[in-house]
């Protein structure tokens, strides 16, 4: 039973931080609600408030910078995101990863800024945005800062968001040339169980750079970068070998959790498992073949 609730509908992001900082804990931002209103339906929580940013201009828009970095309002809809032309010719990954998002009703109506500050640990988009190096800037009224998107994650349901501050916007760096992302998942009921994102680049038959992260295995999404360490500068004649040590490694430290989703063993071994297959299919985009 959904308790009654006041929803506030401010026009600007020093409006919105004036109300959260005015009534403190009995306020939450709200960015679609797919999240949050069940969790309120639940009664697992409850606010007097809750502050709708997606009445606030100009935060639900995309567009992309002269360097190519994409710039995404963070009352962008995933739907958005998945549709939006730019998105699907440069950051194709993205894309199909938004696609994907649990079912078109939540992808109609959820944010990706929504998703990210609910830091719900089986969500996919927080382990795809770090192989990119994603950043995420943080407003209040007078102030703002920019983060990478890694340290906006600080545990289960929590981030490093202050009392009276928003997400505005997430930033998207275009990856270098010969360059290709993927994010592959495996779970149950929309929610993934293991989501594993790559980003590789190649270079006179080399890895020039790779980039790992892991979702939904633990509390937080993180990037693999002992596992990175291992494929960069290999060669792709030896990348059955190197893949294979970076799943161990990646499998070690993705800080496994058993819950409803699987035992922490069962999620390492996917971890492994879709670690290869991310990377061939990401070498596979760039016309390079793996040996077997």
């Amino acid at each position: 039973m959904l308790r009654p609730f006041e929803l506030a509908e401010p026009a600007s992001v020093g409006e919105a931080s004036a109300l959260l900082a005015r009534h403190g804990e009995a306020a939450r931002l709200y960015a679609g609600g797919t999240e949050l209103l069940l969790a309120m339906k639940e009664g697992l929580v409850h606010y007097d408030y809750l502050v709708n940013v997606k009445t606030i201009p100009g935060l639900g828009g995309l567009r992309r910078d002269g360097d190519g970095t994409l710039r995404i309002g963070a009352a962008a809809t995933h739907r958005a995101v998945e549709r939006d032309p730019v998105v699907r010719e440069h950051f194709t990954a993205l894309a199909r990863m938004e696609a994907d998002v649990a079912n078109v009703r939540v992808r109609t109506v959820g944010t990706l800024g929504g998703n990210l500050c609910f830091a719900e640990p089986h969500a996919d988009p927080g382990a795809l945005l770090q192989v990119f190096d994603a950043t995420v800037r943080l407003e209040r009224a007078g102030r703002a800062r920019t983060l990478p998107l890694e340290a906006l994650f600080v545990g289960p349901f929590e981030t490093c968001l202050e009392g009276d501050e928003l997400l505005t916007e997430i930033a998207v760096p275009p990856l270098p040339p010969r360059s290709a992302a993927a994010y592959l998942k495996f779970g149950f009921l929309e929610r993934p169980s293991v989501g594993v994102a790559v980003a590789v680049t190649v270079a006179d038959g080399h890895f020039a750079d790779a980039r790992v992260a892991v979702g939904s295995v633990g509390p937080v999404p993180r990037r693999m970068r002992e596992a990175e360490a291992v494929l960069r500068e290999k060669a792709i004649a030896e990348s059955p070998a190197a893949l294979e040590e970076a799943g161990r490694l990646a499998a070690r430290a993705a800080d496994a959790v058993t819950d409803l989703h699987g035992s922490a063993e069962y999620k390492e071994h996917l971890v492994a498992v879709l670690l290869r297959r991310a990377f061939r299919q990401a070498l596979a985009s760039l016309g390079v073949r793996e040996p077997s």
